[in-house]
């Protein structure tokens, strides 16, 4: 039988799906709080369960930024950019941002900034050197590379 409106969930049914939720990948508090707004739980519960979570380490701010910094450099080649606006959509303090900047080494960033524009650059089958230009840069600022470094390996690699 459909039912329309979703049945009520108990506090402790509430701590163990988050404790989950939490358990299964680094999360932030955004996600937590978002997830517990579906819940439909009064703001005072959401509380003591973010401060459960918070006091048994399921919730923690600088380990999620430091994660989430090296999986997408790593996994999905993001620059340092991209990251940073992710983290400051997910609200991650200033600080835990810098922190988790610097799980990036210097020669690792630079090596893998050149290896994807040069493997993007040889994808690209366009012949007008304007186009390729065009898209080449395009391809490296929305992946959050720094404007300084793209120009300069798009005007080493197209003449």
């Amino acid at each position: 039988m459909y039912q329309n409106a979703r049945q009520s969930i108990t506090f402790t049914e509430a701590l163990k799906k988050l404790e989950r939720y939490c358990a299964y990948q680094e999360r932030c508090h955004k996600e937590v709080e978002d997830k517990l707004k579906t819940m439909k739980l009064i703001p005072e519960a959401r509380e003591k369960i973010i401060l459960h979570l918070l006091e048994h380490n399921f919730l923690n701010e600088e380990r999620f930024a430091q994660n989430f910094a090296r999986g997408k450099f790593r996994i999905k080649k993001w620059g340092k950019q991209r990251i940073l606006r992710e983290l400051n959509y997910r609200g991650i303090s200033k600080y835990n941002i810098k922190t988790a900047l610097k799980e990036i080494p210097e020669e690792d960033y630079l090596e893998t900034f050149h290896d994807l524009a040069e493997r993007k650059y040889a994808t690209i089958r366009n012949l007008d050197k304007h186009k390729k230009r065009k898209k080449l840069t395009d391809y490296l600022l929305y992946r959050g590379w720094e404007t300084h470094l793209v120009f300069e390996k798009v005007g080493e690699l197209i003449q």
